[in-house]
């Protein structure tokens, strides 16, 4: 099935302009919206990505009415490719994945792509690496210990309430029980059930 997608961004523009070319390109459905390209919220281009099917094509009159940015583009496009799906701009003639030129544009994009991923990857290890060399570890911070509740767990932990009833009545986690309980010097056997969860 031949697709189309026509967006403005105000609602004073038509986009009479816009459809009556995807109608003559072909297209069998096309979705139209009046919304900002900056907007994460356009629920026609949802509606149509959610429909579309390997072997079915996606015609646009132009690339910036598909993505805001050029790495929305280019996710779309790579999503697009790995799913059999044809890409076409009206306008820029290049963006036409089931021809040669457009094949190409495409496989610079994807190039162009995993080398942008490479360097982020490098820079990040580089930059643990340098971390390290200060002496700055990485990782999640320590949590603060808060005794009042350290000492609640205990008292209620020596008075066989189960796991689940400290967690309930202090609003903390299974680990930040056993946490409070082992920095306390309790012994950390198998907790009893409560009368009260029986």
């Amino acid at each position: 099935m031949i697709f189309g997608y026509a967006r403005v961004s105000t609602k004073e523009q038509n986009l009479n302009l816009q459809s009556d070319a995807l109608k003559k390109a072909g297209c069998e459905r096309i979705f139209q919206e009046k919304v900002s390209g900056r907007s994460p919220n356009r629920p026609e281009l949802l509606k149509l990505l959610e429909q579309i099917r390997p072997g079915d094509t996606l015609i646009v009159f132009s690339v910036d009415r598909l993505g805001r940015t050029t790495r929305e583009l280019i996710i779309l496009l790579n999503d697009f490719k790995e799913k059999g799906i044809t890409f076409k701009s009206l306008s820029e003639g290049i963006f036409d994945t089931s021809s040669p030129m457009g094949e190409a544009i495409f496989q610079i994009i994807a190039i162009l792509k995993s080398m942008e991923v490479n360097v982020l990857r490098e820079r990040t290890i580089k930059g643990i690496e340098a971390a390290r060399a200060r002496g700055v570890n990485g990782g999640r911070p320590a949590g603060s210990y808060n005794k009042k509740k350290a000492s609640a767990v205990v008292t209620l932990y020596k008075q066989k309430n189960s796991i689940n009833f400290i967690e309930d009545n202090l609003n903390i986690s299974r680990s930040t029980i056993y946490q409070y309980l082992r920095k306390e010097g309790v012994m950390v056997n198998g907790f009893k059930k409560s009368k009260l969860l029986e």
